[in-house]
């Protein structure tokens, strides 16, 4: 029996990196998946690996800073499953650069995904969570969100407002039994870290107190705590998942 059998959980984000361990660790659990990306063909890879433990996987094409698609998406999804027991925000993208020379359409873009887009799954989904009494919503912040970063103003803008976005949602809905949290990843161990020259790995490393990057299994563990009866009497926190980098 896993922790999540008979329930459904939604991951944005879901094709590939932290959002597939994610999904991959729900299904491990016992969830039935509810995948977005923005183009269903991206999450094929991530739903046979659903199918593959014996959970179902539906893939669900969406632009998360649509209103509109995102509420078609969510309607749709209700439709498919009869119900969303779980929301996971992963989607997020970085256009990184100095303030100075930051474009206001690089700024908008980050903004529109990680924080809108975030705000509009929440608004959806929560409908079906209050009438039901029942639900948890954990969003991917990062510690850039906490600390910030040179080269990354609008980056460190959207996490830091999800942050402050999941403690209001906490509050606004404890009293219909649906908690929202938040997880802040460090450095997590990807195709971009992994293409970083040994002298830049080693210095971001020494930042680092355990000594490596994390894995995305290591973000996927902490969502699906948040997202369980185990934390059933924790809402509106934030939980850093960086190796000690902040404490």
């Amino acid at each position: 029996m896993g922790q999540f059998d008979g329930k459904v959980a939604l991951v944005t984000g879901a094709a590939r990196g932290i959002g597939q361990a994610i999904a991959l660790k729900m299904a491990a659990d016992g969830a039935d998946l509810a995948l977005c990306d923005l183009k269903a063909e991206w999450l094929e890879e991530t739903a046979g690996k659903v199918k593959a433990l014996g959970r179902r996987a539906e893939c669900y094409s969406v632009d998360v800073s649509s209103a509109a698609g995102v509420d078609v998406t969510v309607k749709q999804i209700e439709k498919d499953f009869g119900k969303i027991d779980i929301l996971v925000n992963n989607a997020g993208i970085t256009k990184d650069g100095l303030i100075m020379r930051m474009s206001e359409a690089d700024w908008d873009a980050v903004l529109n995904v990680n924080l809108k887009g975030v705000f509009l799954f929440t608004k959806a989904a929560m409908r079906g969570m209050m009438k039901q009494r029942s639900g948890s919503i954990v969003n991917i912040a990062s510690i850039i969100g906490l600390i910030g970063n040179p080269g990354q103003a609008n980056y460190a803008a959207s996490k830091g407002a999800v942050i402050a976005f999941t403690k209001t949602v906490a509050k606004e809905l404890s009293s219909r039994n649906v908690r929202c949290n938040a997880v802040a990843p460090g450095f997590i161990r990807t195709k971009m870290t992994d293409a970083l020259s040994e002298e830049v790995q080693q210095k971001m490393l020494a930042n680092i107190p355990l000594g490596r990057f994390g894995a995305p299994e290591d973000v996927a563990n902490v969502v699906a705590f948040l997202a369980g009866d185990a934390s059933g009497y924790v809402t509106g926190q934030v939980i850093s998942t960086c190796g000690g980098m902040v404490m």
